[in-house]
């Protein structure tokens, strides 16, 4: 049965896509700055470069996602996909920064690096053969799973070593948030169900004013406007980290071939290895764009996703429109610091949500396969080994870089080890008796 109010070729009215695609920009804003004020800060560069990587990340994330929306001959995949620099590739890049190359040789490498990715789009079709539905359900389910920590972290209002973390001030805030969303999906109808986050949010970051909770020192000091400055650390090409970028993007192939299933399951699309070839091919091409803007490579955002899951919008005109929104927040870093303001126990309420609808969108997906013994391991593995480097990372600490490089991700993990599974476990044999069973169910 389909729930969506919007499927993907919907178009809303203005003002309802407007508040709509603001409600992604909300989910997607925080992790797209992220990268680039981790490697600027780590690296001590100082803070006009950094706002050079941030404000082209904004700008080109807006571009690149229009076009992974929209398409643009064989580029895009024509699905509501937001578009981001990724944390997969800030180890090769930290590497890379405190090398003698710096901020010049991130970039150089990532721009060749890009070409991996580049022409693995082409063989997409073939690898999208590896994905039956026990692999597609088990990666969605740890995308999901992946991802729950990074809400809880919000919902308590930092990282763990923060003196407020868990404060019960921020849990009730969380909380209330939460409340809110799951009362408008569950109760509301129109415009109320499909903008569930943004206006839970909006109520939230109503309260924390009332408080006194927000922060406005971002939006004082950050520029009214700016243009991003194409080559502005120049490019180097370090070997070693040419290498480093091109294991990054390996992994990054994987994720993005999770994300895009899991997209596929929330729109109610069937994703073929055309879909595949556009998204991972637009994914490199972005990459390489960003390099030569002066920012970090890019992959799909999988929180998005569960803003699809659980408003049941799937236009992907409503994704085009966060691409421009994006686009003026590089333009415009006041419009960004703004976003960037809303206190993190008001985007736990909402995340902690949006993550959890992705893990039920796996479970669902998993519940159609076979209940056998071969598919239960396959789920168990890789889901159990993907939770022990998301919950436990430092458990790969004391093994060689490269192993921790492609191994570091639970979503990489987990994917990797259903693909493999898949791949070598026997078919379960089936007897006469139990044919007939199957046959009568």
């Amino acid at each position: 049965m389909n729930n969506l109010l919007y499927s993907v070729e919907d178009k809303p009215p203005f003002a309802l896509s407007l508040l709509l695609a603001a409600q992604h920009l909300l989910a997607a804003l925080g992790g797209i700055i992220a990268v680039p004020l981790v490697i600027g800060n780590v690296l001590k560069l100082p803070t006009p470069d950094t706002i050079t990587l941030v404000n082209a990340a904004l700008l080109i994330s807006g571009v690149v996602t229009i076009i992974q929306c929209r398409g643009l001959g064989p580029i895009g995949i024509r699905l509501p996909s937001v578009m981001g620099t990724s944390f997969t590739f800030v180890a090769a890049a930290l590497a890379i920064g405190f090398s003698e190359s710096g901020a010049a040789g991130i970039l150089g490498a990532s721009l060749v690096g890009s070409l991996v990715m580049i022409i693995g789009s082409f063989f997409m079709p073939y690898i999208r053969k590896l994905f039956p539905p026990v692999v597609t359900g088990t990666v969605v389910m740890m995308i999901g799973l992946s991802l729950i920590p990074v809400a809880v972290d919000w919902f308590a209002g930092g990282q763990r070593n923060d003196p407020q973390y868990a404060d019960p001030n921020n849990l009730l805030m969380a909380t209330f948030v939460l409340v809110i969303v799951i009362a408008l999906v569950q109760w509301g109808k129109g415009i109320f169900s499909a903008a569930a986050i943004v206006i839970g949010m909006m109520a939230g970051y109503i309260a924390c004013l009332l408080l006194g909770w927000v922060n406005f020192e971002g939006v004082h000091n950050a520029q009214l406007f700016a243009v991003p400055q194409p080559l502005h650390f120049g490019l180097e090409f370090p070997l070693s980290g040419i290498i480093g970028m091109s294991i990054a993007y390996l992994v990054t192939i994987v994720e993005s071939s999770g994300n895009f299933l899991a997209l596929g399951n929330a729109t109610k699309t069937e994703i073929s290895g055309k879909h595949l070839r556009g998204g991972v091919l637009c994914d490199g091409l972005g990459s390489a764009l960003a390099a030569l803007m002066s920012t970090t490579p890019f992959s799909s955002f999988s929180q998005n996703i569960g803003v699809i899951s659980l408003t049941g919008v799937a236009s992907r005109y409503v994704v085009s429109l966060t691409g421009v929104l994006l686009v003026l927040a590089g333009l415009f870093p006041v419009f960004g610091a703004l976003i960037v303001s809303i206190p993190l126990p008001v985007l736990g309420g909402a995340g902690l949500m949006m993550f959890a609808m992705i893990i039920a969108a796996g479970i669902q997906m998993l519940d159609n396969i076979e209940r056998s013994k071969r598919n239960g391991l396959i789920i168990a593995i890789s889901v159990g080994c993907g939770l022990a480097v998301t919950t436990r990372p430092e458990l790969l600490d004391k093994l060689p870089h490269f192993v921790k490089e492609v191994l570091g991700s639970g979503i990489t993990l987990g994917s990797l080890l259903a693909l493999i599974l898949n791949l070598i476990l026997p078919q379960d044999k089936v007897g006469p008796n139990e044919t007939e069973v199957k046959k009568a169910a």
